[in-house]
């Protein structure tokens, strides 16, 4: 791998995870991992170019329709893609077809690009992850096998101890903190070959008492009223939360950084 190498442009391609939910910015939007990696990678080069195509919500089937081919339009030096979670999480849920569309969005982007990169999605730990455990790591494994195939990097966060840790994600249970997703720009950034900043950040945070019997039954009469019923209300409606919603953004044009 090289070493601190020089990017002039970074692609962002997938749902609420590449979004940067719920990396919360004053102004109501969100920042997220991919925002982070752009600011940096924009630091070394001058005039680098970013667009984030992201939607939450979004299914493999919706990435492939409407980010692939207008990413790889793009000619960037790096592309990132991570999707088909969400698709892992529906209780119907075919695999086989998942694997095929993520195989057909691979062989779209690994020769429209210089480097590929794709990840293994974190998880956090709790009942409806060990749920879906199984077809996360089918996923998982078609990933690498892909990577392997076409000359793509691979992002372990599902091996990462810091990130399934509950503290890392927010109280709707399904997106990181900022601290998380700091965390996955920073497991990024040392993928493409740069230097460290944060050497550990693989490394879990010190331990604290757990909260008590109360606390954590009133969180979770709260998670279901607010996220868990809404969720299964979109699921049974065929709706998506980002129904409607733009990509984050659809250009690829000169990066400042985030505010």
């Amino acid at each position: 791998m090289q070493t601190n190498p020089t990017h002039s442009s970074l692609v962002a391609l997938g749902d609420s995870f590449t979004e940067g939910m719920s990396d919360l910015m004053p102004d109501g939007t969100y920042r997220g991992w991919a925002d982070l990696l752009a600011a940096r990678m924009a630091a070394r080069t001058p005039g680098f170019r970013y667009a984030n195509l992201a939607v939450r919500g979004k299914l493999i089937q919706q990435i492939v329709d409407e980010q692939v081919d207008v990413a790889a339009a793009m000619g960037a030096d790096v592309i990132t893609l991570v999707g088909g979670l969400n698709d892992t999480l529906r209780p119907k849920c075919d695999m086989g077809r998942v694997r095929g569309l993520l195989t057909e969005a691979v062989e779209k982007l690994a020769p429209a690009c210089r480097q590929l990169v794709l990840m293994r999605s974190p998880a956090r730990q709790g009942p409806v992850q060990a749920r879906f455990r199984p077809r996360m790591e089918e996923l998982f494994a078609c990933v690498d096998d892909l990577a392997t195939r076409h000359g793509a990097l691979v992002v372990d966060l599902y091996g990462a101890p810091s990130l399934s840790d509950p503290r890392m994600w927010d109280v709707d249970r399904l997106h990181l903190t900022p601290e998380g997703h700091r965390r996955v720009a920073e497991a990024v950034w040392q993928t493409l070959g740069h230097d460290p900043e944060d050497a550990e950040w693989h490394t879990p945070m010190p331990a604290t008492l757990p909260p008590g019997w109360v606390v954590r039954r009133v969180a979770d009469a709260r998670f279901a009223r607010q996220h868990l019923l809404p969720w299964i209300g979109r699921r049974l409606t065929g709706r998506s939360s980002g129904d409607g919603l733009p990509p984050k953004r659809p250009e690829l044009l000169p990066y400042e950084g985030p505010a």
